[in-house]
């Protein structure tokens, strides 16, 4: 039983260090996760801002449309679906021909 005890001592001496080093690199670990985490967060507010304002800048453009007394509302609708179908290549808006040159 001593020569057992006495074989413990140093092998447990020897684990400290072991114990110590491998405990650091675990926290070093999880700074590094917390980092990363912390860097996807931040990209994920900014898609979520830039959504936001995309969001608001279109309310604002219906606040103008239906606050504008000069305008009526469902021709100004249709005008933006229209130039909507120009800018996605959907054609030509309806109600407007295509001239032929001469």
């Amino acid at each position: 039983m001593e020569g057992y005890l006495a074989l413990m001592i140093p092998i447990i001496a020897m684990m400290i260090p072991i114990v110590a080093i491998w405990t650091k690199h675990q926290q070093k670990l999880a700074e590094m996760q917390i980092g990363s985490t912390a860097e996807q967060t931040a990209e994920k507010a900014a898609q979520y801002a830039t959504h936001i304002q995309r969001l608001e800048d279109r309310v604002q453009v219906l606040e103008r449309i239906v606050t504008d007394r000069g305008y009526d509302i469902a021709t100004q609708i249709e005008a933006l679906r229209d130039q909507r179908r120009v800018d996605e290549g959907m054609g030509v808006p309806l109600g407007l021909e295509k001239k032929e040159r001469v």
